[in-house]
């Protein structure tokens, strides 16, 4: 038995899926350019390790929504704000839109 309502939710579910190793490798990306900047490749691991599964334990608020969560973690016009505004904009946000659009045509 699938734990969401029909085959239409699965392959939703299944296109989201689809991202983890995506993650993954955004994670290894900001170690590799911690370790482009002096700190050894291991401590600049550990670091953006121990940063994420703080982030991941944020995640049992279900209290807040994701759009909350990462409003709390953001300053106005601080670090956070600056690198979601200038990396993750609107461009990129419609792009990763239209890959998993792609990748849910091919699933269903």
């Amino acid at each position: 038995m699938l734990p969401v309502a029909d085959e239409a939710a699965f392959a939703v579910f299944s296109a989201l899926t689809g991202t983890l190793t995506t993650h993954y490798a955004y994670l290894a990306t900001l170690a590799s350019w911690a370790a482009g900047h002096g700190i050894a490749p291991e401590e600049a691991e550990r670091y953006v390790r121990g940063l994420f599964q703080g982030v991941g334990r944020s995640l049992g608020d279900e209290t807040r929504s994701l759009q909350q969560l990462a409003a709390d973690h953001e300053t106005p016009n601080g670090s956070n704000e600056r690198i979601r505004t200038t990396w993750f904009g609107e461009n990129n946000s419609a792009a990763l839109r239209q890959a998993l659009d792609d990748l849910l045509a091919d699933l269903r």
